[in-house]
C-alpha cells in the first residue's frame, strides 16, 4: 500500500476528511459528523504505518498473527488502537478491511425513523 492509497482509501468513507493537528508529518482522518479519529499516518514516514482503532478481542488477535507488523496503538491506547506497518507483509485487503471497521466504530449513527 502506498501513501495516496491510503489517503484516496481513507477519503472514499462516507464524511471522512484529512486533518493535521500534530503538525504537516501526521495526517489524521476523522469523520465530519463528530470528529472522531479513525487513521493516523505519517505518510511520509520510514517505516510506513497507519493506526487504526479496533475491538480489544480483534486486536489481540491480529497482534498474535503478525507479532511483527501489527503492534499496539503507537502512542494512542493500546487497548483500542494498533499500529500496521504498511510493508506488504499484512496483506492490503486485510489492511482495507480494517481501515472500514475503524471507520465503522466511529462514524456517527444515523438515529432510526419512529415507526408511525
Amino acid at each position: 500500500m502506498t501513501p495516496d492509497t491510503l489517503v484516496d482509501l481513507c477519503l472514499s468513507l462516507p464524511q471522512a476528511v484529512e486533518t493535521f493537528p500534530f503538525g504537516e508529518e501526521t495526517s489524521v482522518f476523522k469523520t465530519s459528523g463528530n470528529g472522531k479519529i479513525f487513521a493516523l499516518s505519517a505518510l511520509g514516514g520510514e517505516p510506513f504505518t497507519v493506526s487504526l482503532k479496533v475491538d480489544p478481542e480483534e486486536s489481540r488477535a491480529l497482534r498474535e498473527e503478525f507479532p511483527q507488523w501489527i503492534t499496539p496503538g503507537y502512542h494512542l491506547n493500546k487497548k483500542h488502537w494498533i499500529t500496521i506497518m504498511l510493508d506488504g507483509h499484512v496483506p492490503a485487503e486485510l489492511v482495507e478491511q480494517l481501515l472500514r471497521d475503524s471507520h465503522a466504530l466511529v462514524r456517527p449513527r444515523v438515529p432510526r425513523a419512529k415507526p408511525q
